[in-house]
């Protein structure tokens, strides 16, 4: 186990940097190339597919924009990159994001918590478009995994993120807006496919404790923002 290592070459994020609305604000870019299938909640790229490339964008506080999905693909395009990829949007400081790898598993974290509190949490919920999220987590697998076990392997993400947070002296489940993407390698055709990725299978248990480790090094302290 080498919890709370760097991730590795392959699978290490890219900074970046550009100008926009008269701040410098920063971004983080994954180019693992060909042969993954991501899962995400991100608003461009989301759902399950193949992906090659991930781009976590830091925002300005109060971004107002309605159409990040158009935002981000900009971006995406003035970055040189081309084919299906997965794009998030954060408040958080992305220079200094939280980063860990667990038996193979590498997880990479950006976390700000200015807007936070419990995932239950009384009264309606708030329509219409919402701050960006601000605990985005990147997870990348090195095997192959079924659409359920991806699935899963959100919940166990999402799990691992909450558990971070309550270690941290946090007291919420996250963020309106936190978004995940988890990244597996895509089966060989006829190959075999792991069924599961909940916190007790051997890949689950690898992914929990990589994200517990880079939210955990992302979290500002308690009554921090």
């Amino acid at each position: 186990m080498t919890t709370g290592a760097a991730p590795t070459r392959s699978t290490a994020p890219e900074p970046l940097e550009r100008d926009e609305d008269g701040q410098r604000l920063g971004a983080l870019l994954w180019r693992p190339g060909p042969g993954w299938r991501a899962v995400s909640s991100a608003v461009l790229g989301g759902g399950i597919g193949p992906r090659s490339w991930v781009l976590n964008v830091q925002v300005a506080h109060g971004y107002t924009r309605t159409d990040p999905d158009a935002h981000l693909a900009d971006l995406a395009r003035r970055a040189g990159l081309h084919g299906p990829g997965v794009g998030l949007m954060t408040a958080a400081e992305v220079s200094r994001p939280g980063a860990a790898s667990d038996g193979g598993v590498d997880a990479v974290a950006t976390a700000g918590i200015e807007v936070r509190g419990w995932a239950a949490a009384p009264g309606p919920g708030v329509p219409g478009p919402q701050f960006p999220g601000t605990i985005n987590i990147v997870a990348f697998v090195p095997a192959p995994l079924t659409d359920a076990a991806l699935v899963n392997a959100v919940a166990t993400a999402t799990e691992a993120k909450v558990q971070a947070l309550l270690d941290a002296g946090h007291d919420c489940s996250g963020t309106p807006t936190d978004a995940v993407c988890v990244l597996a390698r895509e089966p060989r055709p006829g190959g075999p496919a792991e069924p599961f990725a909940g916190p007790r299978s051997l890949w689950g248990a690898r992914l929990a404790r990589a994200v517990h480790a880079a939210v955990g090094a992302a979290l500002p302290g308690p009554g921090v923002s």
